[in-house]
């Protein structure tokens, strides 16, 4: 029952949150300091999410070496990235080289 309980709570406070810029509207204005700030803020959590799996596949330590498939496939992402400002191809690039790595390295 406290899970039900928990878990209501935390879909009010969200619907709440979500709502009430809705509600606002253009009432709502936000300084351009804190604008700036908010755009950064699906590439932090997609950074929070992804480099811990990347760095900790097993969730126990950090394995940074050659043999982390999920590392070597972030890298080649990264590089992709950054080299061809690309999404779906960082995409492609990053998940070819995973399983690549995960099947030529680690058999």
């Amino acid at each position: 029952m406290n899970y039900v309980l928990l878990i209501a709570g935390m879909a009010a406070i969200t619907w709440v949150i979500r709502a009430a810029v809705f509600v606002l509207g253009d009432r709502l204005v936000f300084p351009p300091l804190l604008r700036t700030a908010l755009s950064f803020v699906p590439v932090t959590v997609l950074t929070a999410i992804i480099v811990p799996m990347a760095v900790s596949p097993h969730g126990n330590h950090a394995e940074l070496s050659w043999r982390n498939p999920q590392l070597v496939g972030a890298l080649a992402a990264v590089v992709a990235s950054a080299t061809t400002r690309r999404p779906l191809l960082t995409i492609a690039v990053g998940l070819a080289v995973f399983f690549l790595w995960q099947c030529v390295v680690l058999k």
